[in-house]
C-alpha cells in the first residue's frame, strides 16, 4: 500500500552578511518548501551552526566577517571535509573560477558555485539548490564561459568536438539534457548522442547517469585547474 508521507523539506543553512539579501534567500527558499534550519552573518557562525544542524545544503558567500576577504569560500572547504554528506552552494559577486576550483577539489558531487545576481532567478536558484542537494554540480554560466575561453592544445579533452565541448560546458551548468538542448538549439537526440559520445572519448565507464555526468564535469575542471599552472 502506498505511503501518503511527504518527503522531508530539505534544510539549507545560509551564510550571508548583507542582512537583506540573507532574508531574502531565506524567504525564497521557504516559499520553495525547504527549510531553513540556521542562518549566519559571519564566516566561522555558519560554519559552527552549520556543523551543529548538519543541514542537506549550506548557502554561503565568498567574503564574509571575520576578515571580509575569503573567510566564507574557507568555512565551505572545511565544512566539505567535517561534513563529505553536506551539498555546498557558493555565492559571489565576483565571476572568479578559482574559487569554485578551490572549493571543489577533485570532489565535484553536490557542488554550485552561482554569481549573486542569479539569486534573483527563483527558479532557476531553486533548482540549483535542490541538483546540488542532489549530488550534482552547479555552476555558473559566466564561470564556465571563462573556463571555455582558455582551451588547451593537449589534454583529455582535445578529443572532443567544438559542439562536444560545449555540450560538457553546460553540462558543468547543471542542465539536463532537455535544458542543454534548449540552450544549444538542438534536439534532444542530438545531446544524448553527444553525451554518449563524451563519455566514451573520456573513458567514463557506464554507470548512473548522474555520476557520469558529475564526473565528466570533474574532468573539465581538472583540465582547468592545469591550465593555470
Amino acid at each position: 500500500m502506498p505511503s501518503d508521507v511527504a518527503a522531508p523539506a530539505l534544510r539549507v543553512s545560509i551564510g550571508e552578511d548583507d542582512v537583506l539579501l540573507r532574508e531574502g534567500i531565506a524567504r525564497i527558499l521557504a516559499e520553495a518548501g525547504l527549510d531553513v534550519v540556521a542562518q549566519s552573518g559571519d564566516a566561522e557562525d555558519f560554519l559552527r551552526r552549520t556543523l551543529a544542524y548538519r543541514p542537506d545544503v549550506a548557502i554561503v558567500d565568498v567574503q564574509m566577517p571575520p576578515r571580509r576577504e575569503d573567510d566564507g569560500l574557507v568555512a565551505a572547504v572545511r565544512l566539505r571535509s567535517l561534513l563529505p554528506g553536506t551539498a555546498v552552494l557558493i555565492l559571489s559577486q565576483f565571476c572568479e573560477p578559482a574559487f569554485a576550483l578551490d572549493l571543489i577539489g577533485d570532489h565535484p558531487e553536490g557542488v554550485g558555485y552561482l554569481l549573486k545576481e542569479r539569486v534573483g532567478n527563483v527558479t532557476s536558484f531553486t533548482d540549483a539548490v535542490a541538483r546540488v542537494a542532489g549530488g550534482g554540480s552547479a555552476l555558473d554560466p559566466e564561470v564556465v564561459g571563462m573556463m571555455l575561453g582558455r582551451p588547451a592544445a593537449a589534454g583529455p579533452l582535445s578529443v572532443l568536438t567544438p559542439r562536444e565541448l560545449a555540450v560538457l560546458a553546460a553540462m558543468a551548468e547543471g542542465r539536463s539534457n532537455s535544458g542543454i538542448a534548449e540552450n544549444l538549439h538542438i534536439s534532444l537526440a542530438a545531446v544524448e548522442k553527444h553525451v554518449t559520445s563524451i563519455f566514451r572519448k573520456l573513458g567514463i565507464s557506464a554507470a548512473g547517469s548522474e555520476h557520469r555526468r558529475v564526473h565528466a564535469v570533474l574532468t573539465y575542471l581538472q583540465q582547468h585547474r592545469q591550465n593555470r599552472h
